[in-house]
């Protein structure tokens, strides 16, 4: 009787925790614009910022903390994404596609590049994988730079000339954005009421709609009976394709699903920036979304997600802003700050792997439910 009257109570505390998240998820950039007021560090932009980073990190998650496979390229499908959105919406190409409709064919894009990228590496592990996927995260920046101004010949035909496909080291700008012209019609609003430019309140709800339709993915998956196969390979993989778990397609589906992820986010990065250049998809970024996944919990969907907006702001407000004011005003005025932002993403890196190895914020592991129940049946049986 009592468990029957704990577990309404139990389902009113689960309604009421996300009634309270999501709250907190549409006051948040209104308090943080009157916080504003006293600081100049851009809050809003550096949360929008962070909720795309940790879109990123779920899709690396997937690759890395679910499946257990070391990708350090995977800034190349941000890229991906990215630019294939630049492609679809920059004038210049007279193709100018909906925001609404692009962002879908990005994903789709990065997604089949996963693929590419994932079947010639079906058969690598460890650090051979993880060269290998250096190399496309080198190659693709690179692509993009030498795309600006290109010529295809075939069996000595030119079918393309002089053709400026990405606009090189300049980059694409302006990019799409979402056209509400059909509501500002339907209301009767003034032409152009509706448009979002660069408002940061607009992009925050856009970035988190997106934050949740990823994460939903994410959970769902992990669930999944597609979930348990990436955690069986990532455990042994000889004995999951044994006991019935194609490592081909499982494999393939984690460089696939995670690409797209990146691509979904990479396409709304651009748009809210307006602008793309290749410098913007360095190896740098691949290594700061392994350092979220890594210091949050490798096969995390949460703690993913709490680690990536800790980690993400960071980086973008303390090391980023206060910290350079500290040392340029007082301690080293002639040094560049910048640089230490790494040694402090190294420092943590040690001590985590030092003291919780397991990160911040890990998953619940099947042994925890397990081991104990049976640990406590056989110490009964030697009891009795």
């Amino acid at each position: 009787m009592r468990d029957i009257l704990a577990q309404p109570r139990s389902i009113l505390s689960g309604r009421l925790r996300w009634v309270l998240i999501a709250i907190f998820v549409v006051i948040a950039p209104f308090a943080m614009k009157e916080l504003e007021l006293l600081t100049n560090f851009g809050l809003i932009t550096q949360v929008n910022r962070a909720l795309i980073f940790v879109a990123l990190a779920q899709g690396l998650n997937i690759v890395v903390g679910l499946a257990g496979l070391l990708d350090l390229g995977y800034a190349a499908f941000f890229a991906i994404g990215a630019y294939t959105f630049g492609l679809l919406t920059w004038p210049s190409h007279d193709i100018e596609m909906s925001f609404f409709l692009a962002i879908w064919i990005c994903a789709l894009v990065a997604a089949v590049f996963g693929i590419i990228i994932g079947a010639p590496t079906l058969r690598l592990r460890g650090d051979y994988l993880a060269i290998v996927t250096l190399a496309f995260g080198e190659i693709i920046p690179a692509l993009v730079r030498n795309l600006g101004d290109f010529t295809l010949t075939f069996r000595g035909r030119v079918l393309i000339e002089d053709y400026n496909l990405t606009n090189g080291s300049q980059g694409l700008t302006p990019l799409g954005r979402p056209n509400f012209t059909f509501l500002e019609n339907l209301f009767g609003l003034d032409k152009g009421a509706l448009n979002v430019g660069v408002n940061p309140t607009f992009w925050y709800f856009a970035i988190v709609i997106t934050s949740m339709i990823v994460l939903f993915s994410a959970i769902r998956l992990n669930n999944s009976r597609l979930g348990r196969a990436w955690k069986a390979i990532r455990e042994d993989e000889t004995a999951a394709d044994f006991m019935g778990v194609d490592p081909i397609r499982t494999k393939l589906a984690a460089f696939a699903i995670g690409a797209s992820f990146s691509g979904l986010a990479g396409a709304v990065y651009a748009s809210m920036l307006g602008a793309i250049f290749p410098e913007l998809f360095k190896f740098q970024v691949s290594i700061f979304l392994l350092i979220i996944v890594v210091l949050s919990g490798r096969g995390s969907i949460w703690g993913v997600l709490i680690g990536g907006i800790i980690i993400a702001t960071f980086d973008g407000v303390f090391l980023a802003q206060v910290l350079p004011d500290i040392f340029n005003g007082e301690v080293l005025p002639e040094y560049d700050v910048q640089s230490l932002r790494w040694v402090f993403f190294g420092i943590g890196l040690i001590v985590i792997m030092i003291f919780r190895p397991q990160g911040l914020f890990p998953p619940k592991s099947i042994e925890t439910k397990i081991v104990p129940p049976v640990a406590e049946s056989l110490e009964g049986v030697q009891n009795s």
